[in-house]
């Protein structure tokens, strides 16, 4: 209501101006272009009214719009008053405008994101207490049995024991997951870049999960003789833990006596490209596209059975990520899925 009472003060005074003036140019015309000039003084008169028209609503509307504008530009902080010219009055509407749509088209964004964020939270501090949970109950169980008369039997002592440290293990290994993660996310960690012979990596982490692979029947190998040294350039430990993941990822879902091929081609002429790929049960299309995520999980239940913090493919993603690289994935449901990442050649 208080911009219509504006308003209308603003067409009464511009009326009455008109009125005025109207009046003394026909008196004016009346007395002095009739007697002289017969009608064709009428018609110069209603020219000359029309001129003074024309000056005096423009003057009047653009005083207005820039006193509007002007109070608009002091109470949103993202536009600068000194910006605001007073003959550009008319022409600045529609650059407001832009700007009004931009910053509310940021604001809805910057909603969104924050809801987002919030579901994201949520959730993430859900599964960080479901995943504690299972590992925490387990050693409880474990040691509440004990204290209650089972730590005098030595073969159960020693049965429970080890299974109390299998739970720690696993709340330590969610630990350091969610520590580097969180890290990662917060780019407080810096690459070291050297040089080193991929090959070699690759071997030592084959070494260190033969045990593990044989256990299931699974054969780890390379793709094909190396005759020479592949040498690239990023953070070894960061590509170690890379490689780690990946290999173990394929062993826990792999298939009894299957294989993992883990191999390297040409991607680009300053990029080599690491494949790991194995025969196991492969991925469903519609879990493709979540599969990097914190704690996502295809299948729940076999998943916590073959242990894993629900973290390493994500840690992949975001080292891999880290070093200016892509990391990609092919898999067919039923017949085995391919990781492969980018990494640059020494120079």
């Amino acid at each position: 209501m208080k911009f219509k009472t504006k308003t209308y003060s603003y067409a009464f005074w511009s009326a009455l101006y008109l009125t005025l003036i109207s009046g003394l140019v026909l008196f004016f015309a009346h007395f002095v272009f009739d007697n002289i000039l017969g009608t064709l003084g009428l018609i110069i008169a209603f020219f000359i009214l029309f001129i003074i028209s024309f000056f005096i609503i423009q003057y009047r509307a653009e005083n207005f719009i820039y006193k509007r504008l002007r109070k608009i530009y002091e109470e949103i902080s993202f536009l600068d008053v000194q910006d605001l010219s007073r003959q550009s009055t008319t022409t600045d509407i529609d650059e407001i405008s832009k700007s009004v749509r931009e910053f509310a088209e940021d604001k809805r964004q910057e909603i969104q994101s924050l809801t987002e964020r919030d579901s994201f939270r949520r959730d993430f501090m859900g599964n960080v207490a479901h995943e504690l949970k299972t590992p925490l109950f387990t050693v409880q169980g474990y040691i509440l049995t004990l204290l209650e008369g089972a730590v005098n039997d030595k073969q159960l002592r020693n049965k429970y024991l080890e299974r109390a440290n299998k739970g720690v293990e696993r709340l330590v290994a969610l630990i350091k997951d969610l520590d580097m993660i969180s890290k990662l996310e917060r780019d407080s960690i810096k690459l070291n870049l050297e040089v080193f012979n991929i090959l070699e990596l690759i071997q030592s982490v084959f070494d260190l999960f033969e045990m593990k692979a044989k256990k299931r029947g699974i054969t780890l190998q390379f793709d094909r003789v190396y005759e020479f040294p592949v040498f690239v350039e990023a953070d070894i430990e960061k590509i170690e833990q890379v490689l780690i993941n990946l290999v173990v990822n394929s062993i826990k879902y792999g298939v009894p006596n299957g294989t993992t091929v883990v191999g390297i081609e040409d991607y680009s002429p300053k990029k080599f490209i690491v494949k790991v790929v194995d025969n196991g049960e492969g991925i469903k299309q519609e879990h493709l596209g979540r599969l990097f995520e914190r704690f996502y999980r295809v299948d729940t239940s076999r998943s916590r059975d073959q242990g894993g913090s629900g973290l390493g493919l994500s840690i992949v993603k975001h080292i891999v990520e880290a070093h200016d690289e892509n990391i990609l994935i092919n898999s067919t449901y039923g017949k085995g899925s391919e990781f492969s990442f980018t990494i640059p050649k020494a120079q």
